[in-house]
């Protein structure tokens, strides 16, 4: 593709969203509907990336904080340490139930 061939100009909405040129779609495998990452590079290009699996969102949220200042790993301990306390009150529910009959 020459230069004036892989630039196109997009309009921007007023909630932020631009379309991306069918061309580019097709090219990068972008699915419709489907998702895409934008990614920052070293020279300070912002480049949109298609997202093939799940794999391709890992690191997305270093260096993210929710409200409360917690990191996405953060968030996740303390729901699976909640998950686990209430995990172990109903089996120690269910187990007295049963020694009661």
């Amino acid at each position: 593709m020459s230069k004036s061939e892989s630039e196109r100009v997009v309009s921007v909405s007023a909630r932020g969203q631009a379309t991306i040129p069918k061309e580019f779609r097709e090219e990068l495998g972008i699915d419709t509907p489907g998702r895409v990452k934008f990614v920052r590079t070293d020279e300070g290009d912002i480049v949109v990336r298609p997202i093939r699996s799940v794999k391709d969102l890992r690191g997305i949220l270093t260096g993210k904080t929710d409200a409360q200042g917690r990191s996405a790993t953060e968030r996740l301990r303390e729901e699976r340490k909640r998950d686990n306390a209430r995990e172990d009150e109903l089996r120690r529910r269910y187990a007295d139930s049963d020694e009661d009959e």
